[in-house]
């Protein structure tokens, strides 16, 4: 069984940043995609980035390219999501996401469609201030 713990959220005023950590743990973790996702009040829950566990190849949704960077640290099986010049509109609960399917393939479609993780956590706040 796999567990995916999310920090590092809170209150920050707009143009700020805040760092997320995801970090996964389980007997033998090991994924194909780590993703984070997010959900504001009375929206579906959309996607917002997503890194390749092996080659460290991303993908982000447009409306967070530029501002947004997701990265990995393999050895601690964490998943981070920097987010800059934060906008009130980046207000959400954030759920950090995994695919722990080895023989599955990569690709960026694939892992922006949130169907296709197997693992979730339980998110964790964010609320940007105007």
């Amino acid at each position: 069984q796999v567990q995916l713990v999310e920090s590092g959220g809170g209150l920050v005023q707009a143009g700020g940043s805040l760092r997320l950590s995801c970090a996964a743990s389980g007997r033998t973790f090991s994924s194909v995609a780590m993703g984070w996702f997010r959900q504001a009040p009375g929206k579906e829950r959309e996607f917002v980035a997503v890194i390749a566990w092996r080659s460290g190849s991303t993908y982000y949704t447009d409306s967070v390219k530029g501002r947004f960077t997701i990265s990995r640290d393999n050895a601690k099986n964490t998943v981070y999501l920097q987010m800059n010049s934060l906008k009130p509109e980046d207000t959400a609960l954030y759920y950090c996401a995994a695919d722990t399917r080895s023989w599955r393939t990569y690709y960026t479609s694939r892992y922006s469609n949130r169907g296709e993780y197997n693992y979730w956590g339980q998110g964790t706040q964010v609320i940007v201030s105007p």
